[in-house]
């Protein structure tokens, strides 16, 4: 057997052979772009998950250095994101700590174990279990939890102390403290939201009318947080607002990150358990779909299954500093590529920018307004949300309108982790559901063709002697059942009925159940003088058939096609069996 080549496993080893000083130029650029957006982000989330916020900048270091190591996107920028800051707060919330210490210590033990979790997935090659998430879901999910976040950071714009991990706890809490509303500082919250909100659509506009390159103008447009949390500062600074009531970031420590260490408490693991697998495959799913297509625009390709390496790795180096949970970000990674980005070391270069800040601008943080933050965050969030995906699913699938729905419903009233795993038990019932019932179609032939079609939806010609029925799924336990008495059904209304004949072309697998249930209808209908014919059967399926005495018992044929059945039943002839 041959071994696949180390590359495959180090994918900085492919890359790296062919880096050359315009790459690293292209990389340079787009790091410094990406830093810029990043360190404001990368406080602003961590105040999202209850943390300190250094521990923002230290999950923006090393995990990148990590993903540049074992990832295979080109333009994916690792770090802390919306949605699993949110599920992080929440996690860690369940043990109910108030100690910051030992809630820091709970982000790490998360992080590391959601990095363990990937990295074993993609050393076993399983990333297929991120398929139980349908797109849908993930839509809702993410809808509901944009609306979450932005809900939560409301007490940071009206200076409040308001609770609650769900909007039925957190609308009461915020009416309820309304009155306690910081004007000073819902001020400078308002302003610094409509400053961002201005500066997504209309700042790059300004700037090019103004003269300003196009290029120098997007990162001009990229770096309106900075410019908020700048102005802020100084503002707070200026005018001494912590003393009116204005809450600040306060003092950050300057320097790397430390060595850091997760807990191996079992109470703790045993809580954060599922917390870290429900965080882990949300973050996979949600940062391997903006890879694949950010990659497909390059005509490259990425490896999910290393992905998880990648992504697990990135998590363990942020425990390992310090850091919490971290996950592919939507927007830093489209800034990334926008910006010309052409191999993971771009990430590194922004690894390297995020650590010269923790070590020289941290203390220039002490004046910022926790406001600031908040309005960086709704900014960011609110572009999550997409209730087309209610309108979009209601038109085209009512299973998945029902999925959708009720995802973002129990998010919103149960919260994130609820609303997540009953998205996904919803997912695979409705699958389940909708499979239980295939669905099977009597055919007849269209004149002057070999085609069978939908006799409901055709003109077609049939044989009075022979039903023929397309079975339009495969057969397994869960519908095995329903396709005997949709047959036995169908048989007991046709007189005269010599022959049945199912076609297969959509069957791509029997089991064990179907198979028992097939040798039960055959037995049946030869019991009332009906031959049972196959028709189309596909080459996996035929090779788990021969396994069996199925088709030794078979009262009719196997055809090679449904048109060569039609011949020999036709004409009552004996077209031998293409097996």
């Amino acid at each position: 057997m041959t071994l696949p080549p180390i590359s495959s496993y180090l994918p900085i080893l492919g890359w790296a052979r062919s880096y050359t000083r315009d790459t690293a130029m292209s990389d340079l650029v787009a790091a410094i772009i990406v830093t810029i957006m990043l360190i404001p982000q990368s406080l602003a989330y961590a105040l999202l998950a209850g943390l300190p916020a250094e521990m923002g900048l230290y999950a923006s270091i090393l995990p990148l250095v990590a993903y540049a190591v074992f990832g295979t996107s080109r333009t994916l920028a690792v770090g802390p994101v919306a949605v699993v800051s949110l599920m992080t707060a929440a996690a860690i919330g369940q043990l109910g700590l108030s100690d910051p210490a030992d809630i820091a210590l709970a982000a790490i033990t998360l992080a590391f174990i959601s990095g363990v979790f990937l990295t074993l997935l993609g050393i076993l090659k399983l990333g297929f279990v991120a398929n139980f998430l349908s797109h849908p879901v993930i839509a809702g999910f993410i809808t509901a939890s944009g609306i979450l976040i932005a809900g939560s950071q409301l007490k940071h714009i009206l200076g409040i102390d308001a609770h609650g991990e769900t909007l039925v706890k957190l609308v009461p809490s915020l009416i309820e403290h309304l009155g306690q509303t910081n004007l000073i500082t819902l001020v400078i919250g308002v302003l610094a939201t409509a400053f961002l909100f201005w500066v997504r659509k209309g700042l790059k506009p300004l700037l090019v009318s103004l003269g300003v390159p196009k290029k120098l103008a997007e990162v001009g447009a990229k770096a309106g947080p900075v410019a908020a949390v700048v102005l802020t500062t100084l503002a707070a600074w200026t005018f001494d607002l912590g003393a009116h009531g204005v809450k600040l970031v306060g003092e950050v420590p300057t320097g790397l990150p430390p060595l850091s260490a997760p807990s191996f408490d079992v109470e703790m693991w045993r809580t954060l358990l599922l917390p870290a697998v429900l965080i882990s495959i949300i973050g996979f799913v949600e940062s391997v779909s903006v890879a694949q297509t950010l990659a497909a625009k390059r005509r490259q390709r990425i490896s999910p299954d290393q992905e998880l390496i990648g992504l697990g790795t990135s998590n363990i180096a942020s425990a390992m500093s310090g850091g919490f949970p971290v996950t592919g970000g939507f927007s830093r990674s489209v800034v990334n590529f926008d910006a010309g980005a052409e191999t993971p070391a771009a990430g590194a270069y922004t690894a390297i920018g995020i650590g010269v800040a923790t070590l020289a601008l941290t203390p220039l943080l002490f004046f910022l307004p926790t406001a600031t933050l908040a309005a960086t965050i709704i900014v960011a969030v609110l572009s999550l949300v997409d209730f087309s995906i209610l309108k979009k699913t209601w038109v085209y699938s009512k299973v998945d309108f029902t999925a959708v729905a009720a995802t973002i419903v129990l998010t919103l009233t149960l919260g994130v982790e609820t609303g997540v795993s009953a998205g996904v038990l919803l997912s695979i019932f409705l699958h389940l559901y909708k499979t239980s019932k295939p669905h099977v179609a009597e055919v007849g032939l269209v004149p002057g063709t070999h085609h069978f079609r939908n006799v409901k939806r055709h003109k077609v010609d049939t044989l009075p002697d022979v039903l023929t029925l397309r079975v339009d799924e495969s057969l397994y336990f869960v519908n095995a059942r329903f396709l005997e008495e949709y047959v036995l059904g169908k048989v007991a209304v046709c007189n005269d009925l010599r022959h049945v004949v199912l076609m297969f072309p959509a069957v791509n697998d029997v089991d064990m159940s179907a198979l028992e249930t097939l040798e039960e209808l055959n037995t049946r209908l030869g019991e009332n003088g009906i031959d049972l014919h196959l028709t189309e059967v596909k080459g996996p399926v035929m090779d788990k058939l021969k396994r069996s005495h199925f088709l030794d018992a078979l009262t009719g044929q196997v055809f090679l096609s449904q048109y060569d059945a039609w011949v020999a039943l036709k004409g009552g002839g004996d077209l031998a069996a293409a097996q």
